[in-house]
Parts: C-alpha cells; structure tokens; sequence
C-alpha cells in the first residue's frame, strides 16, 4: 500500500498579506484538525523511520510519515502537544548549524524570521519517541555546491546531530527539494537509510529510498484536499 510522506514547516498563524512563503505556514487549528482526519480515517501517523517498513513492502497497514522541515520552535510548542494527543510520531529534518538559531537561509528573501528549536527541546522531542532527522548544516542547494562541500553538508550534519543529541540520525531531506544522482549517493555513503525530496506522491516500494516523494501540506489546503494527500496518488 502507498504511504503519503506529509511535508510540514512551519506551524503557526500565517503572516498577513503576500508575505514569501505564507502557504508554508499552516494555522495550528487546522494542524490539529489534520491529524484528527488521520484518526478519523484510522491511519497512524509515524515518523519516516518508523514509516519506511511498510513503504518497502515489509509491513502493512495504514499509516501516513509526519515530518518537519527546518526544526521550527513553533513546530515544538504547537504541533507536539497534538502529535502527543493522537499518539503519532513524527520526523524533524534539523538544520544542524541553527539549532537555537533560525532560519537565517530565508531571511534575504522576505521570509519573517523564526526562531529554530534548542538543543534541549530536540533532547525531548527524542526522549518522546519521534524522530531526529538531518536537513545539512546550513540548509544549502546541493546541486551547487561542488562534491566536498556537499558531501560535509551531509556527513558532518549526521555527526553533529549524533554526538549533541546522543541520538542515530538515519533520515535526511534534501533542503528545498534540490538533488542530482551524486547528491543521493552521497547520503547514501554517509549512513543514512532514507532521504526525501519535495517530488509529489505517495511512497511505494519500488521507489528509491533515497529519493522518496512527499505530499507538502499548505496553508489554504482545504479537509478535502488534506484527506485526498493522505489516500490518493
């Protein structure tokens, strides 16, 4: 059975007006009402590494990957309680460099700044059975940077991640969606088990590990079009 891979960043009451990236910004009541349509449907939220056993075919049952991009505090004060509520688990792609910092990549391009989760509320993100995933160190485009420096973006974020939160990191994201073939081997080199990309659809077993699709869920997504992410493609 295909497994939707929900794609989150930040939850929090969007900005007003046309700032960049609002659609990114999902209100922590229709957060909420999201995962109670999990519930409804009897899907089980799980984070990536619990998730890839059954979109490799070696499990079966209903469930949906829940992972953030970027390690937003907002993300900790506002949709842990929930996950917590409905007892899913979900995935945090980090930016190892900015843990306690923020999201210094998107500032230049209007973005409101936003603060990025602390070394101690990653500790007990992970003390609650979800997932520490990597995002790089400095959330960069892989494909333009040449072989060295992507391949210490990758490595040295999982070590970084490792040796500061005691924890295995085996999931990485590709930072906007950007990757080639060498960028893919590389976290594959590096140790990690799966890597996801922002290509739409729902994961299945003949899919690359490292190259899974995600279902992004936005601001304006309607129940309806949240439901159709989670069953359909």
């Amino acid at each position: 059975m295909p497994v939707p891979i929900l794609a989150y960043h930040q939850i929090a009451v969007p900005p007003s007006g046309r700032a960049p990236f609002r659609s990114m910004v999902v209100h922590p009541d229709a957060f909420r009402s999201q995962m109670k349509w999990l519930k409804r449907l009897g899907i089980q939220g799980l984070s990536l590494r619990e998730a890839m056993p059954y979109v490799m075919g070696a499990k079966t049952g209903k469930v949906a990957a829940i992972t953030f991009d970027d390690s937003y505090l907002n993300v900790y004060e506002n949709a842990l309680p929930v996950l917590q509520e409905h007892g899913f688990t979900a995935t945090n792609f980090v930016v190892a460099n900015q843990i306690g910092g923020g999201n210094v990549w998107d500032v230049p391009l209007g973005v409101g700044p936003a603060a990025c989760m602390s070394e101690e509320q990653l500790r007990h993100w992970s003390s609650l059975g979800h997932e520490i995933g990597s995002h790089t160190l400095d959330h960069v485009h892989l494909p333009h940077l040449d072989e060295g420096e992507a391949r210490r973006q990758i490595s040295q974020s999982r070590g970084l991640l490792e040796d500061m939160l005691a924890v295995e990191v085996s999931s990485f994201c590709f930072p906007y969606g950007d990757e080639k073939p060498l960028d893919r081997k590389l976290v594959r080199e590096a140790g990690y088990s799966a890597a996801t990309t922002t290509q739409r659809g729902r994961a299945r077993p003949h899919d690359d590990p490292f190259g899974l699709p995600r279902a992004t869920v936005r601001r304006n997504d309607t129940w309806l079009q949240f439901v159709r992410k989670c069953v359909s493609g």
